[in-house]
């Protein structure tokens, strides 16, 4: 019998739902049955269909269970593993919309049917923490291959020709910024990778490196190499800590073969990382924050320029590339400038990880090659809004972005294409609004969150998104105005144009596009002091159509302040306003759609 391999998932999202006690389970299990020869668990890293873990995939059977508990394992074990017979009821239920058979090659299952795994190529394939999977799949053999055959302008001339552009958010010519490290002349530069990620609902590149660190280190060998640089930094925050381990593993199994430390493969080539955990701070993301952190100072931004491969951490020649960019690196050297070439776009090739998340029916981890359209990512992957509620917007680029609407849909993804409509890629967030979400309250939650990251250096970001913060709290309270709009809207562009740091600069792009996109909304909130989707709590009322209320008393049950009175099966019940909380509870406990929300 052909040996079976229990792929599951142990990343961040499927550990909080007891993936490691369903390992431990499987383990336990086998032993019962006495199968530990005929069935290899392997803990990998995310699949990416977040939505549907924990995930296991069987090999070679291509069963592909979802939403799995530790309860199902015995059933698992006994039913799949020693009889034969799939668990029915744990199987991804996709069927192929032309045959109308059930898929089981998982890449034709329609969340990865238009998906092309690059960055992502390992994830959810092989050990993390073994790296012997990771040379299994070719690991080291980039690096191998720029060691023994390439000069270090060659690496840099095809990285140029890749046409690969950082997936930080900057989108700047990767091998440019190499270039410009390399031809700088100095006893020591430095290659950092930026695994900062602090965009509220990303996480790409802590999935990447929870699945597969071992790329991004062989990527940043190569980029020393490059650059002329012995030493490199993986600038990741605490919060990652299944990442963290998993790089201090990766690191550890790297230096033991000898594909870090000196002589690397006996080149005479020498190159060592080491990490240096972040707090959390928003703006440690912006690269000359990052290196004042490093360098154990506050993390806060520094005109450019100097540009960090000019001047960079200790004061010497940098590159910073964040987890994603670094990802790509070993397939371009392995495959060549003109195979990565031949996905994407041309001014955008390649392609872009992102986190899908918000009301979408399929949240999780998505790899697509750029030109895809926002249509095909919501719809086609996503599944669209779920409960069949209609689609509002979409933010791109986390706090530094913008919202896109329904006539956005057919947009080609890429740098040029979300800039140009007031939005930008940014390091991947992708959050999906539908028709419950109001516009003025998400713009709120941006600046929020802006707010509280704000590293306060500069008085345009320290003050200015501040009082952007007053101005929409007041308009979500009810007491805005159209005056509140147009200074806003004037705060929102001064800030734009005066903050020190590229975060401060785009800090007011969810308040700005929302605005333009959504003027009703913020009219409405402003003038008439309505939500018109119901979320702004001091501006709904709450009222009972006496025409349709049937005197059960159902609403008055319900009401945990006791703010609705009348008599059972006499008197038409009635909402005092004075003692209403606006829960909602009264609208949604009536089974005869009596209850009015205004």
């Amino acid at each position: 019998m052909e040996r079976l391999h229990a792929l599951v998932c142990a990343g961040t999202g499927c550990t909080s739902s007891q993936s490691a006690l369903i390992i431990e389970r499987l383990n336990e299990e086998l032993v019962k049955f006495n199968l530990q020869d005929e069935v290899k668990i392997v803990k990998t890293g995310c699949f990416g269909l977040c939505q549907k873990g924990p995930i296991m995939a069987i090999y070679p059977d291509k069963i592909f269970y979802c939403h799995v508990s530790v309860d199902d394992v015995p059933e698992i074990v006994s039913e799949h593993f020693y009889k034969g017979r799939p668990v029915k009821r744990l199987e991804l239920s996709d069927i192929d919309e032309i045959t109308k058979e059930k898929i089981f090659e998982i890449s034709k299952i329609r969340f990865y049917a238009k998906q092309k795994r690059v960055a992502l190529r390992n994830c959810g394939v092989i050990n993390p923490e073994d790296i012997n999977e990771y040379i299994a799949k070719d690991g080291y053999q980039a690096l191998g291959k720029v060691l023994t055959q390439m000069t270090s302008q060659a690496v840099i001339d095809e990285i140029k020709r890749s046409g690969l552009r950082g997936r930080g958010g900057g989108g700047f010519p990767t091998g440019i910024k190499w270039q410009f490290a390399a031809d700088q002349t100095s006893d020591e530069k430095y290659v950092i990778c930026n695994a900062d990620e602090g965009d509220p609902g990303a996480f790409m590149d802590r999935s990447i490196l929870e699945g597969d660190p071992h790329a991004v280190l062989e990527a940043m060998a190569i980029a020393g190499y490059a650059i002329g640089a012995k030493h490199g930094y993986v600038y990741i925050r605490a919060e990652y800590p299944i990442a963290v381990e998993r790089l201090k593993i990766a690191i550890k199994q790297a230096e033991k073969l000898g594909l870090f430390g000196k002589d690397i493969l006996g080149t005479g080539f020498e190159f060592n990382v080491e990490i240096r955990l972040g707090a959390g701070a928003f703006v440690c993301g912006e690269e000359t924050a990052l290196i004042m952190s490093i360098e154990g100072k506050r993390g806060m931004p520094n005109p450019k320029p100097p540009f960090p491969a000019i001047k960079g951490v200790w004061g010497k020649p940098t590159i910073i590339n964040n987890v994603e960019t670094f990802a790509n690196i070993t397939q371009i050297i392995i495959n060549g400038a003109d195979w990565f070439r031949s996905m994407g776009t041309n001014k955008s090739p390649g392609t872009k990880v992102f986190a899908l998340g918000g009301k979408i029916v399929n949240t999780g981890l998505v790899e697509i090659p750029m030109g895809t359209t926002l249509r095909e990512v919501i719809y086609e992957i996503g599944g669209g809004c779920p409960n069949n509620k209609n689609f509002k917007a979409v933010q791109t680029g986390g706090p530094s972005g913008g919202c896109l609407t329904e006539k956005d849909l057919n947009t080609p993804i890429d740098f040029d294409n979300l800039t140009a409509l007031g939005s930008m890629m940014g390091s991947g967030g992708m959050i999906v609004v539908d028709e419950d979400n109001c516009m003025v309250d998400v713009a709120r939650f941006y600046m929020e969150f802006i707010c509280d990251e704000s590293c306060g250096k500069c008085t345009p970001c320290r003050i200015g998104t501040k009082r952007m913060l007053e101005l929409l709290t007041d308009l979500c309270e009810g007491r805005g105005s159209l005056a509140t709009l147009d200074e806003l809207e004037s705060l929102g562009n001064s800030i734009k144009e005066t903050a020190l740091c590229g975060l401060g600069q785009t800090a007011p792009n969810p308040v700005l596009s929302t605005m333009r996109l959504f003027k009703d909304e913020y009219l409405a909130h402003a003038v008439d002091h309505k939500c018109p989707a119901g979320v702004c709590k001091n501006l709904l009322t709450y009222s009972i159509d006496p025409l349709k209320c049937k005197k059960c008393s159902l609403c008055a049950k319900n009401c945990p302040v006791d703010a609705i009175s009348g008599e059972v099966g006499k008197t038409v019940f009635t909402i005092d306003a004075a003692k209403c909380i606006k829960c909602g509870a009264c609208l949604t406990n009536c089974r005869f759609n009596a209850v009015i929300r205004g």
